[in-house]
């Protein structure tokens, strides 16, 4: 069983293969792993005007759903009540629309296979 050490290199080399797919698309970084209370927001970003706050989810295989099928009710609503967190702290980026979006991420580093979801849930979701 691989260490979280191991699990959290993983996660991040995922995350970066996202944002350097999404940054191809034209989107913009402003802030990776933001923390807050509620959780961790794996990418936030810039596109165009609207703040996309996206969640990188990698699944080996398809099974159970893969990664898009994980970001469940209960996810969904911790990454909008870290989203309201990340723009409380600020009100310049709060005034802007945004977006959720998730990055399904799934095979292996040789051949990863990428399934960007814009819009893939909204506030009136929840």
């Amino acid at each position: 069983m691989p260490s979280s050490s191991d699990r959290r290199a993983d996660g991040a080399a995922w995350e970066d293969l996202a944002r350097a797919t999404l940054e191809r698309h034209g989107l913009r970084m402003l802030a990776t792993n933001a923390h807050c209370r509620f959780g961790e927001l794996d990418l936030v970003m810039a596109d165009g005007a609207t703040v996309v706050f996206v969640e990188v989810r990698y699944r080996r295989g398809g099974g159970f759903g893969g990664g898009l099928a994980s970001v469940d009710a209960r996810k969904r609503r911790r990454i909008a009540l870290a989203a309201q967190a990340f723009l409380a702290a600020r009100p310049p980026l709060a005034r802007r629309p945004c977006r959720f979006d998730v990055v399904a991420v799934s095979g292996s580093a040789d051949a990863p296979r990428i399934d960007w979801v814009r819009n893939a849930f909204s506030l009136d979701d929840l």
